[in-house]
């Protein structure tokens, strides 16, 4: 046998990751298709237009990734995923068209084991697809990757992948004077959502003001905000151009919208920017970083959670050059370990924490200021 044929045969074939898309919508199915079909690193296994088609395929072949609508026949989309999770659990992405009312039940969604949240509308979802495409297979390729708590338990043309400089250009940091206040400034993505709330329940309604990015679709950051409120002793809402970081209250991002830390005087308060997609996220955590190290410096914590990707990595560093605290999950306790992991890398996380520990860490950084 000649010696090439020899290296192809032994050459490792990375597997790709086969997914299972259950959706009502003829189109959706097949524009779903065409568009993870169309990622050398995905394969589609197949489709179903509701849960008991989707259970017949999943007992002939398991896949690695399950897109799922929320909306069906015969069975909805929750009810499936809570089955699903209990007896068989498989990474789950939802692709769903509810808007803010239907939001909780998304978060719901998330609650029982969802990895993630793409957000299609009701009208002109072929396009929007297709235009998410990047979108899409990253939120797979991170499902695939990700490391599943049990129920009970907690291309089209790739768009240059833009830095901060996109929405505020880099430069010294502004904040000279320290204050006695600190502000603490988090960054999260796939798997966000459960870790905020185990974060911000852990702690008291004294604790410092805070902003937060978690990626998540437009419309539901809202019913997450109202969700967290009811959980924690702090104040969450979700951000308004202008409102104050005081201590005990915690704003969240608006989907779709940049979120910058500003002051003026010793008050901290935020601004709501449009703005292009940055590390091809809105909003960007970078964006949300790179404004604490500028206008808080040495009075910020910064914090990078669980997450695919690199967003906010580069931000932490920009904190921790600017004398910013920052901490960084760890990845035994990461659903994906993208975003704290490239972190590490720069040199950007002062301390590397497990989930249960970062509330404490954080409280001690505040009263020891």
């Amino acid at each position: 046998m000649p010696d090439n044929l020899l290296l192809t045969a032994n050459k490792a074939v990375t597997p790709r990751i086969k997914v299972l898309i259950v959706d009502d919508s003829a189109v959706v199915r097949q524009t779903l298709s065409e568009i993870l079909a169309s990622d050398p690193q995905l394969e589609v296994l197949g489709t179903a237009a509701d849960p008991y088609l989707a259970a017949e395929k999943i007992r002939r072949e398991v896949p690695d990734v399950i897109t799922l609508d929320i909306e069906m026949p015969r069975m909805d989309g929750l009810t499936f995923l809570q089955k699903l999770m209990s007896q068989h659990p498989i990474p789950v992405v939802i692709c769903s068209s509810l808007t803010e009312k239907g939001a909780e039940a998304t978060l719901r969604a998330l609650q029982y084991g969802a990895v993630e949240i793409i957000n299609k509308p009701r009208l002109g979802a072929r396009r929007f697809l297709e235009e998410s495409r990047v979108l899409l297979c990253d939120a797979v390729k991170a499902a695939a990757a990700a490391r599943l708590r049990p129920l009970s338990a907690l291309q089209r043309q790739v768009q240059p992948k833009l830095t901060a400089d996109a929405v505020l250009s880099g430069g010294t940091p502004r904040a000279l004077l320290k204050t006695t206040e600190k502000v603490v400034a988090i960054g999260a993505s796939t798997g966000g959502t459960e870790a905020l709330r185990l974060i911000l329940e852990a702690l008291p309604h004294d604790a410092p003001g805070m902003v937060i990015v978690q990626h998540m679709p437009q419309h539901f950051t809202a019913a997450f905000a109202r969700r967290l409120d009811g959980l924690c002793r702090v104040e969450v809402k979700e951000a308004a151009d202008g409102d104050s970081v005081i201590p005990g209250r915690v704003l969240i991002a608006p989907g779709n919208r940049h979120l910058l830390l500003k002051r003026s005087g010793a008050r901290y308060y935020v601004e709501i920017k449009d703005g292009p997609l940055v590390r091809r996220h809105r909003p960007s955590v970078d964006v949300l970083f790179r404004s604490a190290a500028r206008y808080a410096g040495a009075n910020a914590v910064g914090i990078l959670l669980t997450g695919m990707g690199d967003d906010g990595a580069s931000g932490l560093l920009e904190m921790r050059l600017a004398g910013a605290r920052t901490l960084a999950q760890d990845e035994a306790t990461s659903i994906v370990f993208g975003m704290p992991a490239e972190a590490i890398k720069l040199g950007a996380a002062e301390r590397v924490l497990p989930l249960p520990e970062i509330a404490g860490a954080l409280m001690k950084i505040y009263r020891d200021k």
